[in-house]
């Protein structure tokens, strides 16, 4: 079993609280994704996970072990840190055995061993250079590597891609989750990125404040956000975010002369929440203004204004619009979302 589950787990900083009573649990061989912005506590979530910190409060189980208390070295896990952490004078094949002499493995195994992690990261042509002869996707692997032949049921990744260019991290992250469903290992990986969190995550725990905002698989974190926070930190661009007042048959967007969003009347209590893909043009729909266009090849994002409410549309092709123009905005309402203008919450209609 590599199963992990925390309960209650906080952590405080003399007064500063950096962990709040999180709750999660992560089945045995699914990658599972520590998300959110910088500050969030997701770092510190997986250094105490790892035996690196000791919480405050709470239990850490990975299988049936209690491991709350545990040095690292008895907790059965391995760790790729956003350093890479390789020895400079150290070849490729003593950095990746460095962990299994230190523990003092067999050393009958090693070769055998060795074989296979080179194999299957492609590093066997490199197991004589130095890290300083490799490039960073070259060292990205020594470090997997190391993660790899520790035969760890669980392996710890903290932002291992982030000093990686934007090609080399979309090829990387391609063969981590590979190589993560070849081996069958329990992994959490932390990350800001959230292009790295959907293309990757069997389950996204999305964290903010040092509490979970979300916890659910990538396609309803997507579909379903919780809150304007999760709303807007999934999906590129970020959700459009639009204000609403009440109007005379109901709410609409504030400062527009309508239509009718919503036909209730109760203030200034909600928010209408619409992605960027899912604006068009339309030839009757909502008036707006533009604002900004930027073209990207296959698609365009068009900047607009509705009311006093700024929004954003992602469409297809190249457009012959310009700062100005007066348009017609519209969206279907199955992909409307509301949101509570005080807490930020997810509303749904009755």
């Amino acid at each position: 079993m590599a199963s992990i589950s925390l309960k209650g787990i906080t952590k405080n900083w003399g007064e500063a609280q950096a962990v709040k009573g999180i709750n999660f649990d992560v089945k045995s061989g699914d990658f599972t994704v520590l998300l959110g912005p910088s500050g969030c506590g997701k770092s510190t979530t997986l250094r105490l996970i790892a035996g690196l910190d000791t919480p405050s409060g709470g239990s850490i189980h990975i299988g049936e072990r209690d491991v709350t208390h545990l040095p690292p070295a008895q907790r059965k896990i391995a760790m790729v840190f956003q350093s890479y952490a390789l020895f400079p004078h150290l070849n490729v094949r003593d950095n990746i055995l460095f962990g299994v002499r230190v523990r003092k493995e067999p050393s009958k195994d090693f070769e055998s061993r060795l074989k296979r992690v080179a194999d299957i990261l492609g590093l066997s042509h490199l197991l004589d250079r130095r890290p300083g002869q490799l490039s960073g996707g070259q060292q990205q692997r020594v470090a997997l590597g190391r993660a790899i032949i520790a035969d760890a049921p669980v392996c710890l990744m903290d932002e291992p891609l982030s000093n990686l260019d934007a090609q080399l991290r979309q090829e990387m992250r391609r063969e981590i989750r590979a190589l993560q469903q070849q081996l069958n290992m329990t992994m959490i990986y932390v990350t800001h990125d959230q292009t790295e969190a959907m293309s990757m995550a069997d389950q996204v725990i999305l964290l903010r404040d040092g509490k979970i905002e979300q916890n659910a698989p990538p396609a309803e974190l997507y579909a379903q956000p919780a809150s304007v926070f999760a709303a807007r930190f999934i999906g590129t661009p970020p959700m459009n975010i639009l204000p609403l007042a009440a109007g005379d048959a109901g709410q609409i967007i504030e400062g527009s002369s309508g239509p009718v969003i919503l036909p209730r009347a109760d203030g200034d209590a909600w928010q209408l929440g619409i992605r960027p893909e899912h604006v068009r043009l339309a030839e009757r729909g909502i008036a707006a203004r533009v604002e900004s266009i930027e073209y990207f090849g296959a698609d365009t994002i068009i900047g607009a204004r509705i009311g006093n409410a700024p929004l954003l549309a992602r469409v297809p092709g190249q457009l012959s619009l310009k700062v100005g123009d007066q348009i017609q905005l519209g969206w279907d309402e199955a992909n409307q979302y509301f949101f509570d203008r005080q807490s930020g919450l997810r509303r749904h209609l009755a």
